[in-house]
């Protein structure tokens, strides 16, 4: 079986074939960081219109990498959700449309899913049953992994996800979006053990997260003090250390 998989879900278009004998073939990738920087944060409207000019030529480009004509495809998959709606349904009206013209299946894809099952693609795969940690986007989770279509939640979120963390005291910081790699680079320069930031839900029974407190006792220690330099290095390092 030969796919062509395509993601929208928020600011990157993506287009890939997969063969499930020769694995993956192709992967094209078009990140909107630079449409959305002025922003400071992703724009729904614009992300979409950008997904629709972007998301045909990345087909063309991987269907060409992968050495695939439409008559090779077995199927074209699409991330059906979670994610920003406008921006889903650009990926999914290509998808079906595309599948339609060619007369093969479509199948919308559950975005948590296709990280969980992401792993089963590396040379050695982890066997089932496993514990998995998902952080992705708005998302934190620890999930049993029990077989392909089998699942349990362990713990999630209460309030934040661990990148919404990262972006969120990034802006705090006043780094550029996207705040979280900046974050983790100004990080590198930071000092351990000048900051020390709470580590929410260890004192009780259960597998939760909450990242909120996080973000509150780095809002305080920001107007406690004059922020030079070395001292938002500092304060970098320990939300890292915090929240990874």
């Amino acid at each position: 079986m030969r796919v062509l998989a395509i993601e929208s879900s928020c600011d990157e278009s993506a287009a890939a074939i997969y063969d499930d004998t020769q694995g993956l073939l192709a992967h094209e990738l078009f990140s909107q960081v630079e449409l959305h920087r002025i922003f400071g944060g992703v724009v729904p409207e614009l992300a979409s219109r950008d997904h629709v000019r972007r998301l045909l030529p990345l087909v063309k480009s991987a269907l060409t990498s992968a050495a695939t004509d439409p008559g090779d495809l077995s199927g074209v998959v699409y991330t059906a959700g979670p994610g920003l709606i406008g921006a889903l349904l650009t990926g999914a009206a290509l998808g079906r449309a595309l599948a339609y013209g060619w007369r093969i299946p479509a199948l919308g894809v559950h975005h948590l899913e296709a990280h969980l099952l992401a792993p089963l693609l590396e040379p050695e795969p982890p066997p089932f049953p496993h514990v998995a940690l998902l952080v992705s986007g708005g998302h934190t989770m620890l999930i049993e992994v029990r077989a392909v279509g089998s699942y349990a939640i362990l713990g999630q979120t209460r309030d934040d996800a661990a990148g919404e963390a990262f972006d969120k005291t990034a802006k705090l910081l006043g780094l550029p979006y996207p705040g979280g790699p900046e974050l983790a680079l100004l990080a590198e320069r930071g000092t351990p053990g000048v900051f020390t930031f709470p580590r929410p839900m260890l004192d009780r029974a259960g597998l939760e997260f909450s990242f909120s407190g996080l973000k509150t006792a780095v809002l305080h220690a920001v107007r406690e003090r004059e922020m030079t330099p070395a001292v938002t290095a500092d304060i970098a390092y320990a939300v890292q250390e915090a929240i990874v």
